[in-house]
């Protein structure tokens, strides 16, 4: 199986710390094939990007729900996804983040100055506010 794009892996300290949880918990959860990972050569896990995108989003629902918000600015806006940043790219007064969440991709289009502002770097921890009246659904 040819890949054209490298997956990231992270350690298992790496994949604790951007999921929120400790690094014994999250070493269990390696032991229990509650996360899948890959081995090294020399036996040691590594935890793929998929994986930490996919439980990134259920480590923000744990806990009541000002506090799970209390990282993020208080809005009447509901419609708050959180994910990590994995991709910026700034053109001139405008810049394009992604966001993984769940597993799934979303992009925004904001200044370039508002990535500054908020100090934005792959990796982060971020929420995607959708605000809109309408919402459609496609079926493929």
């Amino acid at each position: 199986m040819a890949a054209n794009k490298q997956t990231k892996l992270f350690t298992p300290r790496e994949a604790a710390q951007v999921l929120g949880v400790s690094y014994p918990t999250l070493k269990q959860w390696i032991y229990k094939g509650k996360l899948r990972t890959v081995q090294t050569a020399g036996g040691h896990h590594r935890v793929p990007e998929k994986e930490v995108d996919r439980y990134l989003y259920r480590a923000s629902e744990r806990g009541a729900l000002p506090d799970r918000r209390s990282s993020f600015r208080r809005i009447s806006g509901r419609n708050q996804l959180a994910g990590r940043v994995v991709d910026i790219k700034i053109s001139g007064l405008m810049a394009q983040v992604t966001l993984s969440i769940g597993g799934q991709h979303i992009t925004s289009i904001i200044t370039a100055d508002a990535v500054r502002e908020m100090q934005l770097k792959v990796g982060d921890k971020a929420a995607a506010l959708v605000k809109s009246t309408e919402v459609m659904i496609v079926r493929p």
